[in-house]
């Protein structure tokens, strides 16, 4: 729920509260406004027979005052009551307001009945009661709709920072740049927010440079460490010392780990801060990247007697990609495939408009098989695999808006990783 529909729903409780309160006032109240009015008429016409008789006047008799004055000679209950009496001209029942009272006129005592139709008070009522509860319907309407229309001029300079917020992309290298609107507090918050990205600007740029830096400097040494180490092991002198040749060799094969490592994590942080520029992606053909790459694995395919199927689809169109990545999207997925196999298995490799399939028989494993894109999660704790392969896959297809899974049907030998291209 956003803030604007949560401020008019309190308005509209309140409001509607009191329309309610109102409206139940109004209908109770005025009924008895209008009664008090009629007792008000019968008490004036009492007191005008009162002096009419004291003047020594004869009571009315015309037709019109006769129907709402009654006379009789037996005692009756003095004081106001309601009743009902037939209207002969609409022949029906209707309504009147009455008032009785001892009158002595000379030759006895006499009651007198004197009533008030009631028939114009409920229609009086009625259109009353229509016109003030829609002149606070309209009210309550144009409170919520003023309040609503006040809010959005109010909130506008929010709304545009939250856009601004959505869209920002700290890998642009720049600022927020928010306006100072007129005011106060949404002032206060673009010049907070321009503080923060501008930090966050600085912070990642240091971060950025720390990284390339530390990246060019902790290479150069690892490849003279391992050229020399190559060197060292052609020796003439070191081949008759087994052990020092053994110690040297595993100081090789240490040293290449570690340079494989860091290329790894490199190429991971690079991925994490998004520093392949998109002017770099050019169409790239997977096949051929895909066929030149199975080339290069030939001869580790024959050592390790396995059987490769290859499936593309004809007329594959090009994706729009980074070429040093297509080629390391490619290189991990048909690594692991190899690593991971049995000695005479099976490497399946199928291409098409929607979607890459690496699919290899390999040990069983257990649990969730998607947890192998995590860093340095290995299906064999002993492997000299660093375990980033298909975390550096899962970042290239994050890269690329592309989704990647891992298939393992329990019990069976067979992993299948797939590539899902976006449209």
């Amino acid at each position: 729920m956003n803030l604007l529909t949560a401020t008019t729903r309190y308005y509209l409780l309140l409001t509607t509260g009191l329309f309610v309160l109102a409206s139940a006032l109004l209908y109770a109240g005025l009924p008895q406004v209008l009664r008090h009015e009629t007792d008000e008429q019968l008490l004036s016409e009492r007191l005008t027979l009162q002096r009419r008789v004291a003047r020594g006047q004869p009571l009315p008799t015309d037709l019109l005052f006769a129907y709402q004055l009654g006379r009789s000679r037996q005692p009756r209950r003095l004081g106001y009551s309601d009743t009902l009496l037939l209207d002969e001209r609409e022949q029906e029942l209707v309504p009147f307001r009455q008032l009785t009272f001892r009158l002595d006129a000379g030759r006895g005592p006499e009651w007198l009945t004197l009533r008030q139709s009631l028939v114009e008070r409920h229609d009086l009522r009625r259109v009353l009661l229509e016109v003030l509860l829609g002149a606070l319907g309209l009210l309550l309407l144009g409170v919520v709709g003023l309040n609503r229309w006040v809010a959005r001029r109010l909130w506008r300079p929010f709304e545009h920072t939250l856009a601004r917020l959505r869209s920002y992309d700290l890998h642009q290298h720049r600022p927020l740049g928010l306006p100072r609107p007129p005011i106060t507090q949404f002032a206060e918050l673009n010049h907070a927010l321009n503080q923060l990205s501008e930090r966050l600007v600085a912070d990642y740029e240091s971060l950025r440079q720390f990284t390339e830096n530390a990246s060019h400097e902790t290479q150069t040494p690892l490849a003279i460490i391992q050229a020399q180490l190559e060197q060292l092991l052609q020796a003439p002198t070191l081949a008759a010392d087994e052990a020092t040749l053994t110690l040297v060799g595993e100081l090789l094969k240490t040293t290449r780990r570690l340079s494989r490592l860091h290329q790894s994590l490199t190429l991971l942080s690079r991925l994490e801060n998004q520093q392949f520029a998109p002017a770099e992606a050019v169409p790239v053909h997977l096949e051929q990247v895909l066929r030149d790459r199975l080339d290069l694995l030939g001869p580790l395919l024959e050592a390790r007697d396995l059987h490769l199927t290859l499936d593309v689809e004809p007329g594959l169109p090009p994706h729009l990609l980074h070429p040093g990545l297509a080629d390391s999207l490619v290189q991990n997925l048909l690594q692991n495939a190899i690593k991971h196999n049995h000695p005479g298995g099976i490497l399946a490799v199928a291409l098409s408009k929607a979607a890459l399939e690496v699919s290899n028989t390999g040990p069983a494993i257990a649990g969730d098989p998607n947890r192998f894109f995590e860093r340095f999660r290995k299906h064999n704790a002993a492997s000299d695999s660093p375990g980033l392969g298909l975390s550096i896959v899962q970042h290239i297809c994050s890269y690329y808006g592309f989704r990647v899974r891992y298939d393992y049907v329990a019990g069976t030998s067979w992993h299948t990783l797939r590539v899902e291209f976006t449209t």
